[in-house]
């Protein structure tokens, strides 16, 4: 089991403090946090926390928080640019033949990859 799927997705960061102290937060969350003398405690008191953090969201009627690894994506969003780099993408989509939507797309993705 991945230390990810004791956690419902969330991403753990688990480091020793400059006194020797463990700290372990969610990434996504760090306001999900523990601390402890070892490292396995402090993961131990990280999912105490989570569990109460969720009885929390569950008695005020409050959704809990989904980790962005479990959520459904459309595949579609939109962003704002600067005019000129508009005019420069769409300038780039037509040299190369293909619609803007499909430049910027593959430039997203060439930029995950790198």
């Amino acid at each position: 089991m991945k230390m990810s799927d004791q956690f419902d997705g969330f991403s753990i960061y688990l480091g020793e403090d400059e006194d020797g102290d463990f700290l372990a937060h969610f990434i996504e969350l760090p306001q999900v946090s523990a601390f402890a003398t070892t490292p396995e405690d402090a993961l131990h008191e990280l999912k105490l926390a989570w569990e109460g953090v969720k009885e929390s969201y569950r008695k005020h009627n409050e959704a809990i928080p989904v980790a962005p690894s479990k959520k459904e994506y459309s595949g579609q969003f939109n962003v704002r640019i600067d005019k000129r780099a508009h005019k420069q993408l769409a300038i780039e989509a037509a040299q190369c033949g293909v619609s803007l939507n499909a430049l910027v797309s593959q430039k997203l993705v060439a930029s995950l990859q790198h």
